[in-house]
């Protein structure tokens, strides 16, 4: 009987999610494709991933949003433990950003133009070079005052242990002198694990640190900033 009552209530949030994806679906693809900034599609973004956790029982705490200075550009890093972190992101951060995403999403109909539309930015992740020149032109096309969002470790940690970083989001902010936004996430794999499809509600935590100051990093001192972007990160994870 308790796994039937667990079943029925997992088939409820999957059925207010897809709902409320599909009613609020259409209406971001819009604003994207005639924004062309991406502003209104990323505003719109927001309440679809407000939804989301309403329907699926789960609670967002903030920790840090006085740390960033509106109108200013980041590049904001941070770990990546579940695919609620996007969501739990979304909805904390205040700010308008894009994200730095898998060019294998282009080829999703009407999904894929609108996010490009919208100015996020798509990397081909298995050839370095192709990666950094998109982000380079991504970049320049971002409207003034918007940030860029990198998961630094490349994908989703299995366990919620903090992952080895990638150079891309900090050659980036040494190219653009932008500030690093360190953003640690915890809770969210318990919320949806890796590999798993079972919504179970929660508690999710964002919490921001202070921003980095790149000014005194170039490339020969590159791993210096990955390494402390990644200590101030991993400090704040809290064990499962």
């Amino acid at each position: 009987m308790r796994y039937i009552i667990r079943y029925a209530k997992i088939f409820w949030i999957y059925f207010w999610a897809v709902l409320m994806t599909l009613i609020l679906f259409m209406p971001v693809i819009l604003a994207s494709l005639l924004s062309t900034t991406g502003n209104l599609a990323f505003t719109l973004s927001k309440i679809w991933a407000r939804v989301m956790l309403l329907a699926t029982g789960v609670r967002v705490v903030i920790q840090g949003k006085d740390k960033i200075a509106k109108g200013r550009s980041y590049v904001i890093i941070s770990n990546h433990q579940s695919l609620y972190d996007i969501i739990a992101i979304v909805t904390s951060l205040g700010i308008q950003y894009r994200w730095v995403i898998k060019k294998e999403l282009l080829n999703i109909p009407l999904f894929g133009p609108a996010l490009y539309t919208s100015r996020n930015i798509f990397i081909d992740r298995s050839n370095t070079d192709r990666a950094r020149e998109s982000i380079r032109r991504g970049l320049d096309r971002l409207p003034g005052g918007v940030s860029v969002m990198f998961f630094a470790e490349g994908t989703r940690s299995p366990d919620g242990q903090l992952r080895e970083f990638k150079k891309g989001a900090f050659a980036a902010a040494l190219e653009r002198s932008f500030p690093i936004l360190p953003v640690t996430v915890t809770g969210s794999r318990k919320v949806l694990p890796k590999g798993s499809i079972v919504f179970t509600p929660g508690r999710i935590e964002v919490i921001i640190s202070d921003p980095i100051d790149t000014r005194g990093y170039n490339h020969d001192n590159m791993q210096e900033l990955m390494e402390k972007t990644r200590t101030v990160i991993g400090s704040r994870l809290k064990p499962d």
